[in-house]
């Protein structure tokens, strides 16, 4: 049976939130893994004109209010899928980590440079 899509409910910003911060996950040189399985997000991108790279990805900065705010953060916490430290470093959990957000195609593009 496939997973249920968003199970947990989270809004809007809060799915492109969780989806950026994934990304983030699995750049060595933004995030720390734990042994646990868990990763905490300690760098985070700053836009130039109207988007930032993310890897080999291009990403609208429209996209990236989530990444801070301290209300999505929190809420993102209350449904267990990141613990914050805000406004410096934010772990997700194993559940966030592997959470279906369904947008990774939408928000992250090829890099034209």
């Amino acid at each position: 049976m496939p997973p249920k899509s968003n199970p947990l409910k989270l809004n809007a910003l809060q799915l492109r939130t969780l989806t950026l911060l994934q990304g983030l996950a699995s750049l060595p040189d933004c995030a720390e893994r734990a042994a646990n399985g868990e990763v905490t997000v300690i760098r985070f991108p700053q836009a130039h004109g109207d988007h930032f790279h993310l890897g080999r990805a291009v990403v609208a900065a429209k996209d990236a209010t989530g990444l801070y705010n301290e209300a999505v953060w929190n809420a993102l916490g209350r449904k267990g899928l990141a613990r914050a430290d805000w406004p410096h470093r934010i772990t997700l959990t194993r559940e966030g980590l592997s959470y279906v957000t369904g947008l990774g195609e939408e928000i992250f593009h090829q890099s034209p440079h």
